[in-house]
């Protein structure tokens, strides 16, 4: 039930995620792509957390290695969106995506790219460039999927930086059909050719972690009062969520991690990993389920730790894409999670999660089934 609402958006996209969810069960239908005319720009759910919200792009370049997918580039390139608290409300949205980057995501994924303008006009919650409030904020690092560029996790960065959290998302440079460089190219998925080879999941995860360490090292140059690098966690959807394991494995500067339905590539060391981890997906990811690698992962966590499904969600359930599905032109699936839910849901646990273990404040959402949550279960404790 993986790959339900992202249907064409994952037709490309799923074309490649395929390989990345290494799982035997047979792929359901994909949802057509709707031949209405293009709904308006979607506005992003508000957040909900009582602070004005801020957001910027940084341009890193890490030198000390190449490129993994272009060998012409012998520095690694990578954009960073980064959300925050904000001053003060008011001042020019911060833009979802430009309309090169949402042409290129439309065309790479199947989708009509005459609704470029519709998706790139996406509204968001976030101020340009805002002044930032407050000091020693707790981090969070977010990982998009494979093939997606990291503003298809804006509600959730919006909603974290909304409650305090300084949000830092990482679009992995050729790993994405669409990424804006400093100097104004836009860089293509080089790295969808290489996605059946082998022990390319493995390689992918292990980039990603290198891209993670080498952005807190440079976050903790840049903004040295503002964020508190002592309180850092991480999350990831798909590809981006096995790449939480692998950076925590890497970099014990993360010490809370969520993994947002991804099959896991990391290799866990034989002694385990101690520090906090939340598994979140779908009814695929069940304990005995299709999918093994959690499973097999479960075992290895020694420290806290929660299992938990979401009946009636798919592979996109925790980005934007639901949210944008009208506006891009895709027909949801019967009996899929609402959108709307899906992101509530999100936004939910991922900030009890962090609130819990980067604040140390108690989280009774965490202990077992809620009523006001029906539609997730927790398995194994």
């Amino acid at each position: 039930m993986r790959r339900l609402l992202a249907a064409a958006i994952l037709a490309a996209t799923t074309l490649v995620t395929t390989g990345l969810t290494a799982c035997s069960a047979p792929e359901p239908p994909r949802a057509a792509a709707s031949s209405a005319a293009p709904a308006g720009p979607v506005t992003l759910p508000a957040p909900t957390g009582g602070r004005p919200v801020g957001s910027t792009v940084l341009h890193l370049t890490d030198a000390s290695r190449p490129d993994p997918w272009d060998e012409s580039m012998r520095a690694r390139e990578l954009r960073v969106t980064l959300w925050y608290p904000a001053e003060k409300r008011g001042g020019p949205p911060a833009p979802y995506m430009s309309p090169e980057e949402a042409e290129l995501l439309l065309a790479g994924s199947g989708l009509a790219v005459t609704r470029a303008e519709t998706l790139s006009g996406t509204r968001t919650h976030s101020v340009r460039d805002a002044g930032p409030a407050g000091r020693g904020l707790p981090l969070v690092v977010l990982s998009p999927g494979f093939t997606k560029p990291a503003s298809t996790l804006t509600s959730l960065a919006e909603d974290l930086a909304s409650r305090g959290y300084a949000v830092a998302a990482i679009d992995h440079t050729h790993e994405s059909h669409a990424t804006t460089l400093a100097d104004g190219r836009v860089a293509g998925c080089l790295a969808c050719d290489f996605s059946d080879d082998p022990g390319f999941r493995a390689g992918l995860v292990q980039g990603r972690a290198a891209d993670v360490s080498f952005v807190l090292d440079r976050l903790a140059a840049t903004y040295p009062g503002l964020i508190d690098l002592g309180r850092t966690g991480m999350a990831g959807q798909s590809i981006g969520g096995a790449a939480a394991v692998a950076a925590m494995v890497a970099d014990p500067r993360v010490r809370a991690g969520i993994d947002l339905d991804g099959t896991t590539h990391a290799r866990v060391p034989a002694r385990g990993l101690s520090r906090p981890f939340l598994f979140l997906g779908t009814p695929e990811h069940v304990p005995g389920g299709p999918d093994h690698s959690w499973d097999r992962d479960w075992k290895a966590l020694t420290g806290w730790r929660r299992w938990l499904v979401v009946a009636g969600a798919e592979h996109q359930t925790f980005t934007d894409i639901p949210l944008l599905a009208d506006a891009i032109g895709l027909d949801p699936l019967p009996g899929m999670l609402p959108a709307a839910r899906g992101a509530e849901l999100t936004r939910a646990y991922v900030a009890a999660f962090f609130d819990l273990h980067l604040r140390g404040r108690r989280q009774p959402l965490l202990d077992g089934p809620s009523p006001r949550h029906p539609e997730v279960t927790f398995g194994p404790q």
